[in-house]
């Protein structure tokens, strides 16, 4: 059984190691080459949907937590379950909050990390919105509309 553990965090890590190399090209090259950014990003990401789901235990190791904490991050939906028996990690979800630790660590955050891994996850999916998207486009070409009172849109309404 260790020897199997070992094999599948050792492929885990190695292609987690392969997508990170991947994402760095793409985030280096973004400024002349956005298309070809973007093919490199959609590679990154094909190889992360054909991962096996990972287990806990592996995925504890990756992230540097106790089993324990891992099983907490999984209850309170900041890692999702691929499956529940056995129970297997979802690899593309445990990679973006791979990312996550590693940058707050990085930042010299070591305590309080499932909030603020969950902050981090909240901002994305914000962030990925495409109402917000095009809001703040609008607002970054400047074509603004101040928001109305209640009483001004009832006037207005009303006209």
């Amino acid at each position: 059984m260790t020897q199997t553990l070992e094999r599948e965090e050792e492929q885990v890590r190695a292609l987690f190691d392969r997508v990170e190399r991947v994402e760095a090209v793409a985030e280096r090259i973004e400024s002349q080459e956005p298309d070809e950014a973007s093919e490199l990003r959609s590679v990154a990401w094909a190889a992360l949907c054909t991962a096996e789901p990972v287990r806990l235990k592996i995925a504890a190791s990756l992230l540097a937590l106790s089993d324990r904490t891992v099983r907490t991050w999984v209850a309170e939906g900041v890692l999702s379950l691929a499956s529940e028996h056995p129970q297997r990690l979802d690899a593309i979800q445990l990679h973006r909050v791979f990312h996550l630790v590693r940058e707050l660590r990085a930042a010299g955050r070591n305590r309080d990390l499932l909030n603020a891994v969950w902050n981090r996850l909240q901002d994305a999916a914000l962030l990925d919105r495409e109402d917000l998207k095009t809001s703040l486009q609008q607002l970054r070409e400047g074509q603004v509309e101040p928001a109305l009172t209640k009483d001004e849109e009832e006037a207005a309404q009303a006209h």
